[in-house]
């Protein structure tokens, strides 16, 4: 004879059990908030505190001057959906699974993510997640979250959909404004328990609409493209080679999303380039918004204040425009702020290594709160004390070729305080093994233009190098 409770019962039953769960290992009121603002294809020098020559971020920047500005912080991938899921996760591409951005299921895998959201929430914390989130088509409630405010795929920036906690609705506005007033909403709601919230936005991601208020600033900036040397491109065969490519709708497994209309925009690169620094004006106002709002409820001492990016653009480096994926500095260096006054001086500044998969368990060290998976990133605790600690000497660098964009094969890479190293996986290279590789000496040559992968004069590093990348590669796994 089988017994059943009824479901209101069930349901009781549940609610008690979460919150003797929290109550168990409850945060005390000594734990911190957690602001976390990620914006989208944001270079390290697209920040007037990173000495941008015309942009103006006083409210970013202001993380900074009052906290503590990392010079070398960068992704382990970049592009969107595996970056974004390194920072929640603290792990490798390889690991977690969201190695790409086109790959069929992405959504069903970041459904069973252990995020450091999820985890907080674990023990107590109430956490929302507003603005993109980007793996796979599914906007629905991602696990771990109280609050949940997003968009399909990448979203768009004039009149977008949203899933506002399972309830759909047609905006008429600017999805970063959106972005901001939600945060701000959020941040001023009675909380019993310490908040962890994720502010993701879509800018500056293309196609670069600003809010009209912003249409015309910077209009006399007369960005030029940087020169590029023959050597720069020679040095850069799987850049450079021939590809067969096929229109996206013959490509089976993929799931390729059209892009929001351009609205006849400027499409040239100094066009490009301006809309980028005007879109990035309006993620500047929400910071400064959500500052205003951590200071009403006398929590901004109180909270950890980060903003950073998914990863970098190529603006004309090495001959490329309007792209990433590839494994040069310019897309691999991102800006990271971090404002917290129990341990950071105001105006610290570091220049050690950290990488985006070092932020999960930070972020879990920083409130007591121990990880229930493996991390194959490090906490930075130490070097906000002192920033002249250092965590890593080197990193894994990795990227997974993408139907939709076949000309950037699969590559993985080691960046250590000096050398990189970029190892290609291509079909045509099968007879000759590592002719497309590169080496740069980023100590005399931090534009990478000058490739030493055939320079006997580096053939010891190079092999130290190429055994220290495999290791790193089998601890990612």
């Amino acid at each position: 004879m089988r017994f059943r409770l009824p479901l209101a019962i069930l349901g009781v039953l549940f609610t008690a059990t979460r919150h003797s769960i929290a109550a168990e290992s409850a945060p005390s009121s000594a734990r911190p908030n957690i602001v976390f603002v990620i914006t989208d294809d944001q270079r390290w020098d697209s920040l007037s505190l990173n000495g941008h020559p015309v942009l103006q971020t006083p409210n970013i920047d202001r993380i900074g001057k009052e906290g503590m500005a990392f010079n070398n912080f960068f992704v382990a991938t970049p592009l969107c959906s595996p970056s974004r899921a390194s920072f929640l996760t603290g792990r490798y591409p390889r690991k977690h699974m969201v190695i790409n951005n086109d790959k069929l299921g992405l959504d069903v895998i970041s459904h069973t993510l252990m995020t450091f959201p999820r985890r907080l929430r674990e023990v107590g914390y109430e956490t929302a997640f507003i603005g993109k989130w980007h793996m796979g088509w599914d906007d629905s409630r991602r696990p771990g979250f109280d609050n949940w405010i997003s968009f399909k795929g990448q979203g768009i920036y004039v009149d977008g959909v949203i899933n506002h906690n399972g309830d759909r609705r047609q905006l008429t506005g600017y999805m970063t404004d959106f972005i901001n007033q939600w945060s701000v909403e959020f941040i001023e709601q009675p909380h019993d328990q310490p908040f962890c919230l994720y502010v993701s936005h879509k800018a500056v991601h293309g196609p670069f609409l600003p809010a009209p208020r912003h249409d015309q600033l910077y209009a006399d900036f007369d960005f030029e493209l940087p020169a590029v040397g023959s050597a720069d491109l020679a040095g850069k065969p799987a850049m450079h080679r021939e590809v067969n490519w096929s229109p996206m709708y013959t490509l089976d497994g993929i799931a390729p999303e059209p892009g929001e209309p351009h609205r006849g925009r400027d499409r040239s690169p100094a066009g490009i380039v301006r809309d980028q620094l005007r879109c990035l004006a309006s993620v500047d106002e929400g910071v400064g918004q959500i500052y205003a709002a951590l200071e009403r409820m006398g929590e901004l001492d109180n909270t950890i204040f980060i903003f950073t990016s998914d990863n970098g653009f190529l603006m004309g480096e090495h001959g490329k425009v309007n792209t990433k994926r590839w494994a040069y500095e310019e897309n691999l260096r991102v800006p990271l702020l971090v404002r917290y006054p129990p341990l950071v001086k105001p105006g610290t500044v570091s220049d050690k290594l950290v990488v985006n998969v070092d932020i999960a368990p930070t972020l879990l060290d920083l409130t007591g709160v121990p990880s229930v998976i493996d991390m194959h990133g490090r906490s930075f605790k130490p070097m906000l004390q002192d920033p002249n600690v250092g965590i890593r000497d080197d990193f894994l660098a990795e990227y997974f070729l993408e139907k939709v964009t076949p000309r950037v094969p699969t590559w993985q890479a080691i960046r250590s305080e000096r050398w990189k190293l970029i190892q290609y996986e291509t079909d045509d290279d099968t007879n000759s093994p590592h002719r497309f590789d590169e080496l740069y000496d980023l100590q005399s040559d931090p534009g990478e233009t000058r490739n030493l992968i055939a320079d006997s004069a580096h053939a010891t590093e190079l092999k130290s190098l190429r055994s220290r990348l495999t290791q790193l590669i089998k601890d990612a796994q």
